[in-house]
């Protein structure tokens, strides 16, 4: 009965999973034929445990475009001869209905990319129980949290995520700004750049994504900033504080850039990939999103000079936010016929040279204890923020309900921007669905 009911949720609730939030679709080509020989002539296995010379098949399902992970898939290949991954990428926005269907099922994958999504899933019991594995032990806790319910660990992070704002150095350059450091003088530097005949930001606010991490990059700054707010995110859990009531003035202070003209109702119909043709191509002189746009960026445009600053606060003396933390993490299926297997794709991985080769295609700091990552110049003006730990997304971080509440608070504020709703009733709708799912959870 348990598993029905969270089969449920998680139908209702496509995901809205962390790391890379706006990524585009990317189509993979599927074999699932039994019995198929390695490009070498060696067996394949579908079913068992690995003899010796016989290569087993894993497939490793992910919201992440293949792409995203090439270096670190040429890695696992290398250094482990007798697995082939089989990669199936599912876009986000209907990851949740594939991935809940195949386990239902009994077929999932071995290895899945999971986010907010762990609790509910390790609750019905389709995720292993990794607790016990050395490799766990080689993660520092910032990493292994948002993965641990009730005690026990069932993912392996990979390299944390953080959107900011990406800006035009050349433009800024051009016309004498300099990064902003108080939210007014964000808004200030969108009135100047119209001025100058240039548009200032460009938002892909089609997805409900874009406008729901912005506003909560505002929260981070006035309320998770405070440390007597420290607790918010547990009793949010169990249902004895709201949104309505906690975040509403940190909200209202966000939503000065829709009343100032910064954000408009033309941006509804812009999609991600269009959004970020527009900045890559110098047509807009701000674009909020996050690493995993930096390669197509540059293949778009290679000669464009940009970086990334945080988003600001009220306060010019305190760095400002990233909306990030711990990313997607890797979890293997309680009911993989290749548990063994599986277990020597995440042990790997928790080593230096692969968590290096997984930050290749998509810049993020490793949560391997010891592993430095050099970001690049892209990154220095998040540097402060970095330093600061001001890089915090509640709803993979602590949030039992966390993709559907931002989902739903994300779509209110798309009405929001339309003119249809109010941001005390986008923040009332976000707390009714988490309300929700907290009573069909008991």
């Amino acid at each position: 009965m348990k598993k029905k009911i969270i089969a449920t949720l998680l139908c209702a609730c496509m995901a809205a999973t962390a790391f890379a939030g706006c990524g585009s679709e990317e189509t993979t080509d599927q074999n699932t034929d039994a019995g198929t020989s390695a490009a070498d002539g060696t067996e394949v296995s579908d079913a068992g445990t690995a003899e010796d010379g016989e290569v087993v098949k894993l497939r490793m399902m992910a919201y992440n475009a293949e792409s995203s992970r090439a270096s670190y898939l040429k890695y696992l290949d290398e250094q482990l001869p007798n697995i082939e991954i089989e990669f199936e990428f599912v876009s986000q926005d209907n990851f949740d209905n594939v991935l809940n269907a195949q386990l239902q099922a009994g077929e999932g994958p071995d290895i899945m990319e999971l986010g907010g999504q762990t609790r509910l899933l390790a609750n019905a019991g389709y995720l292993l129980d990794l607790s016990d594995q050395e490799f766990i032990t080689r993660y520092a806790d910032a990493g292994i949290q948002p993965y641990t319910v009730d005690g026990k660990i069932y993912a392996a992070p990979l390299q944390s995520w953080y959107e900011g704002i990406f800006y035009n150095k050349t433009i800024f350059e051009e016309n004498n700004l300099t990064v902003p450091k108080t939210w007014d003088e964000f808004i200030q530097l969108h009135k100047t750049l119209e001025e100058k005949g240039i548009k200032p930001q460009t938002m892909g606010a089609q997805s409900y994504e874009p406008m729901m991490k912005q506003s909560i990059a505002l929260v981070n700054n006035e309320f998770y900033s405070d440390e007597a707010n420290k607790d918010f995110d547990e009793k949010f859990n169990k249902g004895e504080a709201s949104l309505a009531e906690s975040w509403l003035p940190a909200v209202q202070e966000w939503y000065k850039i829709i009343e100032e003209g910064c954000l408009t109702q033309d941006m509804l119909g812009l999609s991600y990939d269009q959004a970020l043709d527009e900045f890559a191509t110098g047509k807009a002189a701000m674009w909020q999103c996050g690493p995993w746009a930096v390669e197509t960026i540059k293949e778009k445009n290679p000669d464009l000079d940009f970086g990334m600053f945080p988003i600001p606060g009220v306060d010019a003396d305190e760095p400002g936010w990233l909306v990030g933390g711990p990313g997607s993490a890797f979890a293997i299926n309680a009911d993989s016929e290749h548990i063994e297997e599986a277990l020597a794709v995440l042990e790997l991985t928790a080593t230096e040279e692969a968590q290096q080769e997984l930050v290749k295609d998509n810049a993020g700091s490793s949560f391997v204890e010891g592993v430095e990552v050099d970001l690049g110049e892209i990154y220095t003006d998040c540097e402060e923020a970095f330093a600061a730990g001001h890089v915090y997304a509640p709803w993979t971080a602590v949030w039992t309900n966390g993709n559907a509440v931002t989902e739903g608070y994300g779509k209110s504020l798309q009405e929001v921007l339309s003119g249809t709703k109010t941001v005390e009733e986008a923040l009332a709708d976000a707390d009714e669905i988490n309300k929700g799912l907290l009573e069909t959870l008991e």
